[in-house]
């Protein structure tokens, strides 16, 4: 790997070339269509082998001003509510500071209680339902009543059966519980047990470990890997064994909160960069080899972009030629979280890498996990075998986390062994190819049916914008009287004006589970009026190329 200090010595390389122009961030609209066409020093048709097409509608001015006023008007009889409770004239059902610590630094009085109070309450039943059956197509959930607005819940004893699962990350089908799927993972469960009860550093190495490491390495082509038993804590216990204080990490704004976290942890200085925005992540980049560390100027001892692969709220994948072609230029590391991506995207599976047809000697460090397009729990870190020694070493999940479950090994096995054909069989293939008809499919009928999606036109996550927080509640009750399961997320997971609908497509899921599910949105649409599209595509082909691009000096 490049060492990024070799160049942060206070001036540009290559200072004397002028910068060549960057285009915008996807500018280029017929029909709704945002065309993500960047460029950084190269043509297009180098960094991009094929039509990079994202989503990004806004929503006419009338939809925010009412979103906003819905926000307002809650939060008027919030205000009204938490009075009306200390005065007794309603139950207070939330913790509250007792009368000795009047005079104590309040621990419950914040505006994010206020919002769990008094928002999040009303549609708090459209969260944590139990789910009672594999997690595949489709599901049981467990019937459950409230009896006072929300504040509690109790179980009826019925089932609600066949709920078609738009929400689950089962990407390529493989929660599955056939018997014949799953001899091996029987097997490995019946020889091992459930359990490791070490860490890796101890006794907590087994062979399945060592096979698992090898064949991730082999799926990705790169020289070594290291597994871990939790996806969250595979970012949030690793990044800050990778850098520290004096290293500087830029970081996407809308990175999953255990990269998040992680940047935290490692005591690095953190810089965010706009969503998939060259621009603004070489303006930082630029900056920070100009400039340096604060106060001392000294040169930063890393620079570490961390991005992710298919973005969890928004649908959008990661622009990731060009954020290599800064990386390269720049000398700076590159960690990329494909927790999302691998699996779901790219011909046969292998994620952005593949999707783009770059090598994987051009991201230096290689995240991903096992809990979607797997279907099993855990995540892996994978590159140059001098890093994966090094985080052997150096892991916080290596030395004090429990090592992963046999069994899990086994189904993690299982699942990338038929993905790559290893099996016998072309039923891995099959599934990827499945799964991007299905995804295709979905969000042109979405379109043309008038709804705002966001992401790209192969992400597998696909955002319905609902706005309104009225709206939030509504719709998810509605679609699960209909036998649809669908998550609905609203502020403040997602920003206050764009509160939305996540579906994810799965290679399982049927074209009959499909049209039921948009025939269902088609009338909610209606009967809620969703379908704020401007834009809406018709059934027929495009008749025009769009050429046009928009240049900024």
């Amino acid at each position: 790997m490049a060492n990024p200090s070799a160049v942060c010595n206070g001036h540009l390389h290559n200072h004397h070339q002028k910068q060549n122009n960057l285009l915008k961030s996807g500018i280029c609209k017929k029909n709704g269509i945002t065309k993500g066409m960047k460029k950084n020093g190269v043509s297009n048709g180098t960094l991009y082998k094929k039509t990079f097409i994202e989503h990004f509608e806004q929503a006419p001015m009338y939809v925010a001003v009412l979103t906003f006023l819905g926000f307002g008007v809650g939060t008027v009889f919030g205000y009204l509510r938490d009075f009306m409770r200390a005065w007794g004239l309603e139950k207070r059902h939330v913790a509250a500071e007792r009368e000795e610590q009047k005079d104590f630094v309040p621990l419950y009085q914040d505006f994010e209680n206020f919002y769990t109070r008094n928002l999040y309450m009303r549609i708090r039943d459209n969260w944590n339902r139990p789910i009672c059956s594999v997690p595949g197509p489709q599901f049981d959930l467990m019937e459950r009543v409230t009896d006072d607005y929300n504040w509690t819940f109790r179980f009826t004893g019925r089932t609600i059966k066949n709920v078609i699962n738009m929400g689950s990350y089962n990407y390529l089908g493989f929660a599955e519980t056939d018997v014949n799927a799953l001899k091996t993972v029987t097997i490995e469960l019946q020889k091992y047990g459930t359990g490791v009860c070490s860490t890796r550093q101890e006794m907590g190495t087994l062979d399945k470990h060592v096979e698992i490491e090898k064949l991730v390495a082999k799926f990705l082509g790169v020289e070594d890997a290291m597994v871990f038993g939790m996806g969250f804590a595979t970012n949030s216990m690793n990044i800050p064994a990778l850098v520290g204080k004096g290293c500087l990490i830029l970081s996407d704004e809308l990175n999953h909160t255990s990269l998040v976290l992680g940047a935290r942890l490692s005591g690095a200085t953190i810089r965010i960069f706009k969503h998939n925005n060259m621009q603004s992540l070489e303006n930082l980049l630029r900056d920070a080899i100009i400039y340096g560390q604060p106060r001392s100027r000294r040169a930063w001892r890393k620079i570490i972009i961390l991005v992710e692969g298919i973005y969890s709220m928004e649908g959008s994948i990661v622009r990731l030629p060009e954020i290599v072609s800064l990386k390269k230029k720049y000398k700076a590391y590159l960690y990329l979280d494909e927790a999302h991506s691998i699996g779901a995207v790219g011909a046969t599976g292998r994620g952005v890498v593949e999707y783009f047809g770059m090598s994987p000697d051009d991201v230096d460090v290689l995240m991903g996990t096992f809990t979607k397009s797997f279907g099993a729990a855990g995540g892996y870190l994978a590159g140059k075998k001098d890093l994966v020694d090094f985080l052997r070493t150096h892991s916080h999940s290596a030395v004090y986390a429990t090592s992963m479950c046999p069994a899990v090994a086994e189904q993690i096995i299982r699942a990338m062994k038929c993905l790559m054909g290893l099996d016998g069989t072309t039923q891995g293939l099959q599934r990827v190819r499945q799964l991007g008809k299905n995804t295709r499919y979905f969000r042109r009928r979405l379109h043309e049916m008038g709804f705002i999606i966001y992401g790209n036109d192969d992400s597998p996550v696909v955002p319905l914008l609902l706005y309104m927080p009225g709206k939030i509640g509504a719709f998810a009750r509605r679609m699960l009287e209909k036998n649809i399961g669908v998550v609905v997320v609203g502020f403040p997971a997602t920003p206050i004006t764009e509160s939305r609908a996540r579906f994810c497509v799965s290679a399982a899921h049927t074209r009959e589970m499909l049209d039921t599910v948009l025939n269902a949105l088609d009338e909610l649409g209606d009967f809620l009026r969703l379908k704020y599209s401007r834009y809406s595509k018709s059934s027929h082909p495009e008749l025009y190329e769009e050429t046009s691009l928009e240049l900024e000096d």
